[in-house]
């Protein structure tokens, strides 16, 4: 099967996401790493691309000179794609120019600065027809999808409650005055947006909420902090929820609680059962059930796939050999070259070629966000997202 050409936008020097992207979609051989703008510095950029042994020609020193150029060549030379990988103000100018040139999209969350451009970003994916991923990356884990499918099927019956956290700590102290690039811009409301924490973790939180449940949020209430003096930006936030099924929530995260690595994780109440899920133990799940001892899924068993076929195709090693992070993307980066490679025979995609996040996602994502920085900013008060 031809592999799919990708041009990235972001991923340069120092760039940590970047090469999380590279690797993950180069793991199954269905994407190779063909042009790039990796840096706003063409220096960088340049040095980026020898680094990755490209073609010369073929690493510029801007978007627009990528998208120009890529879209003058045949259709068997050009890129089948762009991912951007850059800080968020730049995902909306740099997905939008890359769809009105033709090219399918796999960006970064969150997807743009605020919900007007996340809906006009919609919009032009409607109209184009053209494929549009978006790298919530949580729900690309094998146990997550065994935890939806074991939802979709009725396991844990009516859904009653959802609790989210993703506690982080390495925020704790202003290490963005002391030039650490990953904080820079992530506390930078030019760069991050209207949210610090919310923005960067606490969307992922949400999005696996949703996922997992299969319900969506209409209410919150919420209250931000900013802890670190000094700081435009939230750093600390917790949140009740309310969901479309009656259902009630909590969610938290923060970036300021020390001790805490990338905590993430979900548990879900029903009415005849319970699943608990935590991202820096991914291989397994716990389901617990009235009078009855607790159960313990394991990635990589053959009774994982009976139960799930999504979650035995997203894996690739045997059980007892780690999986995680990096594979995580790799899985929605097989699904989404799927999702290229239907648009492109005129057919639809399969069952996982649709199993990606998507631009409704990013959409949610932005209102999740400005719902939350609202209800806080009016003093906690209940706030409804806007649902199309």
């Amino acid at each position: 099967m031809k592999r799919l050409k990708m041009g990235m936008v972001g991923g340069g020097p120092g760039a940590f996401i970047g090469e999380v992207h590279r690797k993950a979609a180069r793991m199954d051989g269905h994407i190779e790493v063909t042009a790039g703008a990796f840096d706003i510095d063409p220096e960088k950029s340049q040095a980026m691309g020898r680094e990755l042994d490209l073609d010369p020609e073929r690493v510029y020193d801007d978007y627009k000179a990528m998208l120009a150029s890529e879209s003058a060549r045949s259709a068997d030379e050009r890129i089948s794609f762009v991912s951007v990988t850059t800080p968020n103000n730049w995902h909306f100018p740099i997905a939008k120019a890359a769809l009105e040139a033709g090219f399918h999209v796999m960006c970064e969350k969150p997807m743009t600065m605020t919900s007007a451009e996340a809906v006009e970003l919609r919009d032009l994916v409607r109209e184009s027809g053209l494929v549009f991923g978006l790298m919530h990356v949580y729900t690309g884990y094998p146990m997550v999808k065994l935890a939806r499918e074991m939802v979709r099927q009725g396991d844990l019956g009516e859904i009653r409650k959802i609790v989210v956290q993703y506690p982080q700590g390495w925020l704790a102290r202003a290490i963005e005055r002391e030039g650490v690039q990953q904080a820079s811009w992530r506390t930078d409301p030019k760069q991050s947006g209207a949210a610090g924490c919310i923005g960067d973790i606490g969307t992922h939180a949400a999005n696996l909420a949703e996922y997992v449940a299969g319900i969506g949020i209409t209410e919150l209430c919420a209250d931000l902090s900013t802890f670190v003096e000094g700081r435009p930006l939230d750093d600390d936030g917790q949140m009740l929820l309310r969901f479309d099924n009656g259902a009630k929530g909590l969610l938290h995260a923060s970036q300021i609680s020390i001790g805490e690595e990338n905590n993430l994780a979900i548990r879900v109440h029903g009415e005849n059962a319970s699943l608990e899920w935590h991202q820096e133990n991914p291989n397994a799940l716990h389901v617990r059930k009235l009078n009855a001892p607790e159960e313990i899924w394991r990635r990589g068993n053959d009774y994982v796939g009976e139960k799930c076929e999504a979650a035995a195709k997203c894996t690739r090693i045997p059980f007892g050999h780690p999986e995680g992070f990096i594979e995580s993307f790799a899985n929605h980066y097989v699904n989404f070259a799927e999702a290229i490679r239907a648009h492109a025979e005129g057919r639809n995609p399969s069952a996982d070629g649709s199993d990606f996040p998507s631009v409704d996602e990013g959409v949610r994502g932005m209102r999740f966000i400005e719902a939350v920085v609202k209800s806080s900013q009016d003093g906690a008060v209940w706030v409804k997202l806007e649902n199309d």
